[in-house]
């Protein structure tokens, strides 16, 4: 058994991707480089991916690598909660009963309005596209009116996401920027030029599938 950075390398796939273990736990580890291109030039990074399911034949190892560089928009889950759907309010329960309460309320009705977006754009659009403001706006409105209480028919797209597919969202741009820690909201401006420019970007995944670590 081999030492591959760090980690012991029983068995290498022939896509790249090896297995490892430590402890119980046994994962199918990725290394890969990405690379962004743009009219700036290139950035290239370094990325280990470790899966918990070990098949590599149903998952090549470009498959799961590909959305690498979507991961970090699940982040913008927690401002849907916290700015849309609270709109900055803090919660009203004042015990810890009510806050449980509240708190699964907020996440039930997030999770609704987000199955309701992923329906609707299942086979017509990206779902980067919908707008969860909007969603959250459709829903309102049909509580307020009380429509669509009682509905027999069975549509996959129901109101919220006819809404949704008419105002879409234009296509979200390639993340090209390192994550960083902001810095604390500031009226002096930061040190140095930030180029805030948006460049079309291409994204290059290389896995090394050489048998030797």
């Amino acid at each position: 058994m081999k030492e591959h950075r760090g980690l012991p390398v029983p068995h290498r796939f022939a896509d790249g991707s090896y297995l490892s273990a430590r402890g119980p736990l046994t994962a199918r580890v990725i290394d890969c480089e990405i690379t962004v291109s743009t009219a700036r030039g290139r950035r290239t990074g370094a990325y280990r991916l470790v899966a918990t399911p070990t098949d590599a034949h149903p998952h090549p190892a470009t498959e799961p690598v590909k959305p690498c560089h979507e991961r970090w928009e699940a982040e913008t889950s927690y401002p849907e909660i916290e700015s849309t759907i609270l709109g900055g309010r803090i919660p009203r329960a004042r015990t810890p009963a009510g806050m449980a309460r509240e708190a699964f309320a907020l996440l039930v009705t997030h999770q609704v309005l987000r199955l309701a977006r992923a329906d609707a754009t299942a086979t017509h659009a990206d779902p980067d596209r919908a707008g969860f403001t909007i969603a959250l706006h459709a829903a309102r409105d049909l509580l307020v009116q009380a429509a669509g209480i009682i509905d027999t028919t069975i549509d996959p797209i129901d109101t919220i996401g006819r809404r949704v597919l008419a105002r879409l969202t234009p296509t979200r741009r390639i993340r090209t920027r390192p994550r960083v820690v902001k810095p604390a909201i500031s009226r002096y401006n930061a040190e140095g030029l930030v180029d805030r420019t948006s460049y079309k970007a291409t994204i290059s995944i290389d896995i090394p599938t050489g048998r030797t670590t």
